[in-house]
């Protein structure tokens, strides 16, 4: 069974906490971390990755009861994907090479090579796609009309828009009505991946 968005970001969290500490985060530390005031629903959460088999609970400590699978040993649990930068939601900016890593689950990764990117600027919000979320990326050299990509742009600029050919143009379209439409020169836009998935921070 798949992960929700949600699920995926607190399985990605407890991966990382429990990577840094030895041990993982308490029910009280996620939903602080996410802005969950109810332990129920963050229980919640936590059984629906048990139940997918992504976490198990062991009784070393109540409290702390939880590992992720594949990380002790297991075939489910998962993988590491690299953060290659920032990407601008708005104008096309430079992509920055951070040298960083971040962790997702195995099912979210593409068929073909799979990158992360941060967003900055909210021209897709309309798209759920917002400042400061993690976009996932199937690394493509071709799109079809209506997808969301990441557009190098001059060679030295990326972007991430709705992508549309127009005859010897390439249509960059934000989702949000207050920013401008690129319309470039086909020889002007590669595109560098197509967005599969968008994970979002609460801190």
């Amino acid at each position: 069974m798949g992960l929700t968005p949600r699920q995926a970001e607190i399985l990605a969290y407890i991966t990382e906490y429990s990577e840094a500490r030895g041990y993982a985060p308490t029910l009280q530390e996620i939903g602080e971390k996410f802005g969950l005031s109810s332990v129920a629903t963050v229980h919640k959460h936590i059984s629906n990755l048990v139940e997918k088999g992504y976490l198990r609970r062991e009784r070393r400590n109540a409290s702390r009861d939880l590992d992720v699978v594949g990380q002790g040993g297991g075939s489910r649990g998962m993988a590491r994907v690299p953060l290659l930068g920032t990407v601008a939601a708005g104008l096309p900016i430079e992509a920055l090479d951070d040298q960083e890593e971040i962790n997702l689950p195995e099912e979210w990764l593409g068929k073909g090579r799979t990158f992360a990117l941060r967003v900055r600027g909210d021209s897709m919000i309309e798209e759920q796609i917002r400042d400061g979320d993690t976009v996932v990326v199937e690394a493509r050299e071709t799109a079809r009309n209506g997808e969301t990509i990441i557009a190098l742009v001059d060679g030295d600029s990326v972007t991430v828009k709705q992508y549309y050919r127009e005859g010897a143009q390439v249509r960059l379209q934000p989702a949000n009505p207050a920013v401008p439409v690129l319309k470039l020169p086909e020889d002007r836009v590669r595109v560098q991946g197509v967005v599969i998935g968008v994970l979002r921070r609460f801190s």
